[in-house]
């Protein structure tokens, strides 16, 4: 082993250190931000993520953390990771209309929540009753500084590995 070395091994492990994992909080299909019906979204606009068509109408933590943001209508929270990361999960596109009806939410804002902690129910089959589309954006609505990936595409279960973030 040579001088540099030992220099390159410890920044290797540094940047495992600074890597996060944000793990899917609800099952369903996973599709690239870009297919996302809301331009918003779409365009990375709000932050840089995925989306998640649900195939079941539950929410849990994707990361220890704390409920940073709840929208009193349950359509959309954020949880500020223990790291920092801010995560903004939006059930549906323009489900605040629908005045908090499909949605039971389970905590409180500023609630510390673990990884799998069940945080909201809703209904699928009432959003789309309602002509409201159910594609539901992962975002990390402060990604400056960060390398953000997409760790899988297609089907999902709650709990899988969906995104990995690493410092730059």
């Amino acid at each position: 082993m040579g001088f540099f070395d030992k220099f390159k091994s410890k920044s290797k492990e540094s940047a495992q250190v600074s890597a996060d994992i944000i793990y899917a909080p609800m099952t369903g299909e996973v599709k690239n931000i870009a297919e996302c019906e809301d331009p918003v979204f779409a365009q990375e606009i709000v932050g840089k993520g995925t989306m998640i068509v649900p195939s079941e109408g539950k929410i849990f933590a994707p990361v220890d953390g704390n409920v940073s943001m709840l929208a009193d209508t349950g359509h959309a929270l954020g949880i500020t990771s223990a790291s920092g990361l801010e995560i903004l999960i939006h059930i549906g596109l323009d489900t605040v209309e629908l005045e908090g009806v499909p949605f039971n939410i389970k905590l409180k804002q500023d609630e510390n929540v673990k990884k799998g902690d069940l945080l909201l129910e809703f209904d699928i089959e009432q959003i789309k009753a309602n002509g409201k589309s159910t594609q539901s954006p992962v975002i990390i609505t402060n990604p400056d500084g960060y390398e953000i990936n997409i760790l899988k595409i297609g089907h999902i279960n709650q709990g899988d590995e969906l995104i990995e973030v690493r410092k730059i």
